[in-house]
């Protein structure tokens, strides 16, 4: 019998009201081209805590952060969370309708989560550390 995945509780999240107007809006538009990513999105902004603008933790992950993330996979990463068309892997700028993309949005620097790659394995990431160089700009 295989083994099974331990799973984790998903941890709380926050979004501004901006970033979830806006990718629930992106989310539903690649519903059809990719269901999968669409719809884990879809769920984290339905369990998202929504805030104004100006009320969000300048430590949580939100379109434009740099975020710094290790994996169980032995990876120590810094990527920026990007809209599809601003997203540059080579550049460390990942989209939000990836998996990993999906899974940060919310999160804060100290939390951890599980993703579910596109092969289906389940792996799980931490958050080091989160930068919003926008933090003060957001209204």
């Amino acid at each position: 019998m295989a083994t099974d995945t331990k799973r984790h509780r998903k941890p709380a999240i926050v979004l501004t009201k901006t970033d979830h107007e806006r990718l629930s809006r992106l989310a539903e538009a690649h519903a059809l081209r990719n269901p999968e990513v669409s719809e884990e999105l879809l769920f984290e902004l339905d369990r998202a805590r929504v805030v104004q603008n100006y009320k969000i933790a300048s430590n949580a992950v939100r379109m434009g952060s740099t975020v710094r993330f290790t994996s169980d996979l032995g990876e120590d990463r810094t990527v920026i969370l990007a809209f599809p068309g601003e997203a540059d892997i080579a550049a460390g700028r990942i989209s939000i309708l990836t998996p990993i993309g999906a899974a940060l949005i919310g999160l804060s620097a100290g939390q951890s989560i599980d993703w579910v790659a596109r092969d289906g394995r389940v792996h799980r990431l931490h958050v080091e550390h989160v930068e919003n160089l926008a933090a003060s700009k957001v209204a």
